[in-house]
């Protein structure tokens, strides 16, 4: 019984989680596989952060086990869902043998080796455990690959449980980050992408300051890194430092993921939120002026409880206001165990969802602007893959599985992980359309 298969749920955190996983296995002689039907032994990595999240994950494994009536022996429910519902996945989902906790991916072997003799293990560790630095297995392409620079958070946001599912903030050292960067990059790794619930917070617990634009210069200075870029940076520590960071690396994408939330401050104060509209969109103006042609991100949450009509509306013009390149708008999840779930006046599901829906609404129309006024222009873009006739990839100003994607002709056949130039000719509400041209 050492045939493994992996199934990873949520973000690309988790997915870091997975392939440190992948790597205690492999270690331990075990045969990764990619078919289900072929494993032995079942592993999904569950996400428990949002109502649909958790469907997905219970979803998931659900069908993972219908395989128990073919090869699969053991199923194994590790992250976020297991270390907030254990209880109730032992007694609701008997088909799972192996429940791991968040703070639990490095006892996997362990956990399995025990269930194989009793039937049943679970391991829930301390979430606020040390750090440490597992030998991975990388899943994604290998040009590209996330680096996790901290886990946990230290923000407590009223609508977030992920302080009670990954414990508070932890860095990692940096040393370990760079070195970590710089054999992947002997490996052919061109574009890291650093992730952690608060990127911007990095370094505070470590070394007593924010970090993250040191870090951000080191990584920059691995020679055979071509692109890096950066997640999850909260506005009110976007500072000089780190936007001159931005306009000086070349390597540094100019690319930024700040997730705001909402544009009222009455609802940022519900939040808990550490910033106010007039705030944020100061740092939007300033990184437009400070960083030319930066591409900005942001996530929206819409029917945050109590938010009234008048809320809304401030919400929208904000969102009109800011004028953010790219946004992902989410409807209110109700999560129980935090602040907001016990905040009166809670919004019906179809009052959210509209609302979401009207936000979406105003960010297509933002984003068809946007590809208009690319018209003409070259861009240097990462080649990614191949799909009805044409290529497809990103350019600086597109990160990995949430963006748009460039689709483009070329007259020689491109291998995955070119860099190549492309001038954009066709544009729709999200994508972009190009050919490429000579350097």
């Amino acid at each position: 019984m050492n045939k493994i298969g992996f199934v990873s749920l949520g973000c690309s955190k988790n997915l870091v989680d997975t392939e440190n996983m992948i790597g205690i296995m492999v270690k331990e002689g075990y045969t990764v596989v990619s078919d289900p039907a072929h494993a032995d032994i079942i592993v999904v990595n569950t996400c428990g952060f949002i109502d649909s999240a958790k469907e997905e994950a219970i979803a998931t494994l659900l069908e993972m086990a219908q395989f128990k009536e073919g090869n699969c022996k053991l199923l194994v429910c590790a992250g976020c869902l297991a270390q907030r519902y254990s209880e109730e996945i032992k007694a609701e989902l008997p088909e799972v043998d192996v429940i791991l906790g968040t703070g639990s991916y490095k006892d996997i072997a362990v956990a399995i080796a025990e269930a194989k003799e009793k039937g049943r293990s679970q391991y829930l560790s301390d979430i606020n455990f040390e750090i440490g630095e597992e030998e991975r297995v990388r899943t994604t392409p290998g040009y590209m690959a996330y680096i996790k620079i901290g886990e946990g958070c230290d923000n407590f946001c009223t609508y977030c449980a992920i302080p009670s599912i990954r414990g508070r903030y932890r860095s990692r050292k940096m040393e370990a980050i760079v070195a970590e960067a710089a054999k992947m990059a002997e490996e052919g790794v061109k574009e890291i992408i650093l992730v952690a619930q608060d990127t911007t917070r990095y370094g505070m617990d470590l070394y007593g300051e924010k970090k993250l634009p040191e870090l951000l210069r080191r990584l920059c200075a691995i020679e055979k890194i071509k692109w890096v870029r950066v997640h999850y940076c909260y506005p009110e520590a976007i500072d000089d430092e780190l936007i001159e960071t931005f306009k000086n690396e070349d390597k540094l994408v100019k690319y930024l993921d700040i997730p705001v939330q909402h544009g009222c401050d009455s609802v940022l104060k519900r939040m808990g939120r550490k910033t106010t509209r007039a705030q944020i969109l100061d740092r939007v103006k300033l990184l437009r002026e400070r960083v030319p042609n930066i591409t900005l991100r942001t996530s929206i949450i819409a029917g945050f409880p109590g938010e009234t009509e008048e809320e809304f509306q401030s919400l929208l013009d904000f969102v009109k206001e800011a004028q953010f390149d790219r946004m992902g708008v989410f409807a209110y999840s109700k999560e129980e165990g935090t602040p907001a779930a016990r905040l009166p006046n809670q919004i019906d599901d179809d009052v959210k969802e509209a609302r979401r829906e009207a936000v979406m609404e105003l960010a297509k129309e933002i984003s068809l602007k946007r590809n208009e006024a690319m018209l003409g222009k070259t861009l240097e873009v990462l080649v990614e893959g191949f799909e009805d006739n044409l290529y497809f990839g990103r350019s600086g100003g597109e990160s990995v599985d949430v963006d748009p994607k460039i689709y483009f002709g070329s007259l020689e056949e491109l291998t995955e992980g070119d860099f190549i130039k492309v001038k954009i000719v066709n544009f729709d509400e999200y994508d972009l359309y190009g050919e490429q041209v000579e350097e």
